[in-house]
């Protein structure tokens, strides 16, 4: 463990200033999204702007850049349907997933992340490509159900969270291994914090 502690802090040392922007700002995004504030939307553009460059740059995650690069786009909509997502009253409600949303959520999300981790493992040079895929294709997924303010988005971010954290560490990504483990406490508070709102 201590060994652990010591490769991040030696990590940590060499980040550049952009690093730290995507650090700060991931967990403040996270932090604020969890408490339903609109203003997550933003902090997420600034972080996943940066993260894709280093996702890119420094890691060969291509699936991940990718994924953050979706990110800052769809953060635009995430900030209109906040807003002005539910017609009556303006603001989206908090909901619950029915059965055929899990089931598609799940069985569309398992095909394409074998698709895409089969197609990044033979054409490119890329690294972990099928747990890769699965948390960039499940990421996607459950950015959807997030913009819909679908309460279970969080018990998905668990899982996904848990996954990167083991994709990060593995790929000496530490820095970022740590965000993950951040990540999840915040979706844990996230949840309970969403579910207390919606039953009122």
């Amino acid at each position: 463990m201590q060994d652990i502690i010591n490769l991040v802090i030696q990590e940590a040392t060499v980040f550049a200033w952009v690093d730290w922007v995507v650090l700060v700002t991931a967990i403040i995004y996270v932090f604020l999204a969890a408490r339903e504030n609109v203003w997550c939307w933003f902090f997420g553009i600034i972080s996943c702007s940066l993260w894709a460059y280093a996702s890119f740059f420094y890691y060969n995650l291509y699936l991940d850049a990718g994924l953050q690069v979706f990110y800052v786009v769809i953060s635009f909509v995430g900030i209109y349907q906040w807003k002005f997502g539910n017609a009556a009253k303006g603001a989206l409600p908090i909901t619950n997933m029915k059965g055929q949303e899990h089931l598609f959520v799940i069985i569309v999300g398992t095909l394409l992340s074998l698709a895409f981790g089969y197609f990044f493992a033979r054409y490119t040079d890329a690294v972990a490509t099928y747990l890769d895929a699965f948390t960039t294709v499940f990421s996607v997924l459950t950015t959807f159900l997030v913009i819909q303010k679908k309460l279970e988005n969080w018990l998905y971010w668990i899982v996904i969270d848990i996954a990167y954290g083991y994709l990060y560490y593995s790929t000496g990504a530490l820095l970022f291994a740590v965000v993950m483990v951040v990540y999840l406490g915040i979706a844990v508070q996230g949840y309970f914090n969403w579910k207390r709102k919606l039953n009122g």
